[in-house]
């Protein structure tokens, strides 16, 4: 399976979680849940940006790119970073209001089966990742490209386990029908974890269209 073939199957992946996340969440009045769907939509805007990137390389170069102008995998990365930095402080807020506020009753069951799943799927999806590629790629793109799907299998791996966390929340909410605080503290966890590395990201693009435009100055 190449390199983007890949890709392809972990983000359609990550986009069925998504929805299934967001659901499940809803239903199960889980901002955990809906907080990991938020983890994911995330990781599917960066395998996103990876597979463009992937095609531009692949591409002859445009005057804006030769001259150090935007390309389309960072405005991409930086509309993605920014919308999302919004939804998880949005997210945030609502896990703090609920701690402070109180909880209301969390169906621990959907979240438990749900989140399980999407564990059990992003680990699966980090094999696939693991895998050996056969693009035809010069030595130098081919480097770009490994570090692209590193960076990409460095976060289905840390989604797995954000899953497996929500889960074990779940199931201690089941087991105990009560602990509904978890929910929220672990939705807030989530958010935190999720906004710094969105701000991170806008940092990053920020940092490489300033050079860039600094050496077509140049």
């Amino acid at each position: 399976m190449s390199r983007t073939q890949r890709l392809l199957v972990v983000l359609a992946l990550n986009l069925a979680l998504v929805a299934a996340l967001v659901i499940a969440g809803v239903t199960a009045h889980s901002l955990a849940v809906l907080a990991a769907g938020g983890d994911y939509l995330l990781d599917a805007a960066g395998v996103g940006v990876a597979l463009l990137a992937i095609r531009m390389t692949a591409r002859p170069a445009s005057r804006g790119r030769r001259e150090g102008g935007p390309n389309a995998s960072s405005v991409a990365a930086l509309i993605n970073g920014g919308w999302l930095l919004v939804l998880e402080v949005l997210v945030a807020g609502a896990a703090a209001d609920r701690l402070i506020t109180g909880t209301p009753q969390v169906h621990g069951l959907p979240v438990l089966v749900v989140s399980g799943i999407a564990a059990l799927v992003m680990t699966g999806g980090a094999l696939i990742l693991r895998g050996d590629g056969d693009d035809d790629d010069d030595e130098a793109e081919a480097e770009e490209h490994d570090l692209s799907v590193a960076a990409v299998l460095l976060d289905t791996i840390a989604d797995a386990a954000a899953a497996a966390g929500v889960a074990a929340t779940g199931a201690i909410i089941l087991t105990t029908g009560g602990w509904y605080w978890l929910d929220p503290a672990v939705a807030l966890a989530i958010a935190v974890v999720v906004a710094h590395h969105a701000f991170a990201l806008i940092r990053k693009v920020l940092t490489r269209l300033r050079l860039a435009a600094a050496d077509s100055t140049g």
